[in-house]
């Protein structure tokens, strides 16, 4: 097999994984009702137990950077994948809710590795390349989560047992892991710095990366869960607009992901950040101002398209840190950043509580403007370091 050939296999295989990263968290997301029945959970324990899966992932970083740099990346994807099947293969036959939160902070930390060890290969990919195929990578997580959920509702309509849909998508996803292997790539050699000195700046930079993540997840968990909420009480959306919204966001991440690349190698990405801050706050004002459906709904469209490729500028450019792994810097950013996930819907939910919603969305602006303001020098400094 000749250079190109193979290096398309690759992309392939490290889209193979992305797409069933998307595909496993979807289909345990349309479980979420059937565990709150099962085990006549009430809102708070419900929480708990979808914030364990958030935990394992924050977690499990702070070992599996060093952990996929002895493995390699390649062999990471491959036992992550497998014990990702596994265990959301088994997450609906948990027989009481202690053994659930256990089994699902295992459920996060394997969906950790998986991330860090196909966010590697996929900047490995990107450098033979030497173009930019980060943002459509991600996509095929979009797309992933499209067909999970879209299998979950087929399989719920035609009234078949819950277990066996996740056991389907258990073996879909071993399946799929172990065909990818052969072509997954083995991680180039990297320079280590010889100075403690210079291990600590490069630490610094990727923490400063990682900051930058975690306002932009802040700003994308906050839609993810609060998009609906505002649609229905302060848009004054009927029961047919209340979706438009999480819809209209899940839109611009899958779009602009795919478009992506192209923006990045047009643009550079210090300006693909900046310009992706100023669709967030251009978006957030649009349906703080006129909360109306159709207002609404186009400006959670345009943070989608502006949240799409912060996470995937920021993965490509912690995998180029100087003098060490790819997999040990995307972890040491990733650390910081899926904390935002946790912080970012509680912190609003609380303001909220305190001023109303409208004030409280303001973080995603907010957010979304630091991570344009600080994306030149945060980049430049690694890349100097």
């Amino acid at each position: 097999m000749n250079f190109t050939a193979s290096l398309r296999s690759s992309r392939i295989a490290t889209m193979a994984l992305f797409f069933c990263s998307g595909f496993v968290f979807a289909s345990w997301g349309v479980h979420i009702p059937t565990i709150k029945d099962k085990f006549a959970l009430g809102e708070g324990a419900l929480s708990i137990a979808m914030l364990s899966v958030a935990l394992g992932a924050v977690l499990a970083m702070r070992r599996i950077g060093s952990l996929s740099a002895q493995l390699g990346s390649a062999r990471t994807s491959l036992y992550s994948g497998l014990l990702l099947a596994v265990s959301a293969g088994l997450i609906l036959v948990m027989p009481d809710y202690t053994l659930l939160v256990i089994w699902l902070l295992l459920f996060g930390a394997a969906n950790a590795a998986l991330d860090v060890a196909m966010n590697s290969q996929a900047a490995i990919v990107e450098n033979l390349y030497a173009r930019p195929i980060m943002s459509s990578m991600h996509g095929l997580f979009s797309l992933g989560g499209f067909a999970g959920a879209l299998l979950g509702a087929i399989w719920f309509g035609l009234g078949a047992g819950v277990t066996s849909h996740m056991l389907l998508v258990a073996v879909i996803t071993a399946i799929s892991c172990v065909l990818a292997r052969p072509a997954l790539r083995t991680d180039p050699p990297h320079e280590s710095h010889e100075s403690a000195s210079d291990k600590r700046q490069v630490g610094r930079h990727l923490r400063r990366l990682g900051m930058l993540a975690f306002l932009g997840l802040v700003a994308e968990g906050a839609m993810y869960d609060w998009s609906a909420v505002y649609m229905r009480d302060h848009a004054h959306a009927s029961a047919a607009w209340v979706n438009a919204g999480y819809a209209a966001f899940s839109a611009g991440m899958a779009g602009g992901r795919f478009a992506g690349d192209a923006i990045r190698g047009a643009l550079g990405s210090v300006r693909i950040l900046q310009w992706s801050a100023g669709l967030c706050v251009a978006g957030i004002a649009l349906a703080l101002l006129l909360p109306l459906p159709l207002p609404a709904a186009i400006g959670c469209g345009l943070i989608g398209l502006g949240a799409s490729n912060m996470m995937p500028v920021l993965f490509a450019a912690s995998a180029n840190a100087k003098g060490i792994p790819p997999s040990e810097a995307i972890a040491a950013m990733a650390r910081i950043a899926y904390m935002g996930l946790l912080c970012g819907p509680v912190l609003i939910g609380l303001l909220a509580q305190a001023t109303g919603l409208p004030f409280a969305l303001c973080i995603v602006g907010v957010s979304a403007a630091m991570v344009g303001m600080r994306a030149r020098g945060a980049l430049r400094d690694l890349e100097e370091a």
